[in-house]
């Protein structure tokens, strides 16, 4: 898609694009928040311990995460719009089917369709973006807002998720049903037609596609089930999806059309931006089920209060568009990264003492939400800046398969720990804050690794 906007100002269609764009986001985000706070009266009827638990987010995060990359390179040679739409409907039916689950499996099979369906939509949106608006100030505002949006649909799907579960844990599947319906009607009348054709000689590297999701299948499900299985299965199942992860970079090495192009990742920026998306959203999403876990099950909080709580971290919904642009002009996405980190590790330090009231955890959660605002926009940035236009759907896939991937990582480790204990008690969840501090913690030293540009190449 051409860019349509000039460089001074963004038109009034431009901007009706743009919103469509952040209701898909927006959507992604409330559709995450409101199941986190939903999980303990879905483990209630359905009867799932807590690492089935944990599924219901993994299949989700582990599907999105592992065809993303495919879905990136579907956006750039089938059409951005094309796969936009298309996949929306996806994401729309399997919702509604996760609503109607009476056994665990079939809800995390919905989630792991919708999950796919997330993994075509999400990188031809982004990528829309990012070739609509020209690169500098006017496109890190834009994605600044989407930002910012995918913020605010997490904030608000803690309240809703409350609201709703408190009348029926299966309205937060079919809520994101009837946005669905909404976005898609603004995109078919909004969103420009592709102008773009299929190549004949391209293909798609289906191997790859499932060498990628088999070996993130493996390497999460070692981290859930150590506690509960043999050493030595532990370290099959690592060794296996180790290999996985070996064959997938010697596909992408030997086929024509691979799902990413290895040279996209032998830029030092590059890498630690990705690396740095990982290690904030796997901190954040472990941090989020310690959260929900402890104020409902161990402090009998209901679920509107759990919501109501967790929503002062959205604050970042109101910082990522205001605050997070200045801060990034006057100071650079390195610096405002690592700030991020530092504040999120103190985020994590003062939840530690897991008070009873709410003034005792409101520093960490005002503290986490200026965190993830100096963090997540800025790492969007450094990991799609400086990518030809051809490749913007292949950039935004990895930085999304990295951040599903932290998600998955992150909340399998801290269900690891919570289900080596044998009852879910407070020494268990300080013991669990372990993980997203120690992410925290290797997010500093990983922002604070000097990267020497180059020209041409991705910051």
């Amino acid at each position: 898609m051409s860019s349509t906007v000039t460089p001074e100002r963004l038109t009034g269609r431009a901007w009706a694009v743009l919103f469509v764009l952040c209701g898909a986001i927006f959507l992604e985000g409330i559709d995450v928040s409101m199941m986190g706070v939903a999980l303990p009266s879905i483990r209630a009827e359905l009867g799932l311990t807590t690492g089935e638990l944990q599924w219901i987010v993994s299949a989700y995060a582990l599907s999105y995460g592992g065809f993303v990359l495919l879905g990136g390179r579907a956006a750039d040679l089938l059409g951005r719009r094309r796969m936009f739409v298309g996949w929306l409907v996806v994401f729309l039916l399997f919702s509604g089917l996760g609503g109607f689950a009476t056994e665990g499996w079939v809800l995390i099979l919905a989630r792991f369709v919708t999950g796919i369906a997330a993994a075509f939509m999400t990188p031809a949106g982004l990528s829309i973006i990012t070739t609509t608006y020209p690169e500098g100030p006017q496109r890190n505002k834009a994605l600044l807002v989407y930002a910012g949006t995918a913020a605010g649909g997490f904030s608000l799907g803690m309240v809703t998720g409350g609201l709703l579960t408190a009348i029926d844990w299966r309205w937060v599947f079919f809520a994101p049903v009837i946005v669905s319906a909404v976005i898609l009607a603004g995109a078919v009348a909004l969103i420009p037609r592709d102008t773009i054709r299929a190549k004949q000689e391209a293909g798609f590297d289906l191997a790859g596609a499932f060498t990628l999701t088999g070996s993130m299948l493996l390497l999460v499900a070692t981290v859930v089930r150590a506690p509960d299985v043999p050493a030595a299965q532990t370290v099959a199942t690592a060794a296996a999806g180790l290999m996985l992860l070996g064959a997938f970079v010697t596909i992408e090495r030997r086929v024509t059309t691979p799902l990413i192009r290895l040279g996209l990742l032998r830029n030092p920026a590059l890498i630690r931006a990705n690396l740095g998306a990982i290690l904030l959203v796997g901190s954040f999403v472990g941090f989020q089920f310690i959260a929900v876990l402890y104020l409902q099950e161990l402090l009998a909080w209901s679920e509107l209060e759990t919501g109501l709580a967790l929503m002062v971290i959205g604050i970042d919904a109101v910082l990522a568009p205001t605050l997070t642009p200045w801060l990034v002009t006057r100071f650079g996405n390195g610096r405002v990264v690592l700030g991020g980190f530092v504040l999120a590790a103190f985020a994590y330090t003062a939840f530690l003492p897991l008070g009873t009231k709410f003034a005792a955890m409101l520093p960490a959660f005002l503290l986490l939400g200026l965190a993830f605002a100096l963090a997540y926009g800025p790492l969007t940035i450094a990991a799609t800046e400086r990518v030809a236009e051809d490749e913007q759907g292949l950039a935004s896939g990895v930085l999304t398969t990295s951040f599903q991937f932290g998600s998955a990582l992150g909340l399998a480790a801290v269900a690891a720990v919570l289900a080596a204990g044998d009852e879910l008690t407070a020494g268990e969840f300080r013991t669990g804050l372990a993980v997203p501090l120690a992410a925290a913690v290797l997010g500093v030293v990983v922002a604070c690794i000097p990267v020497r540009e180059r020209t041409g190449a991705n910051s």
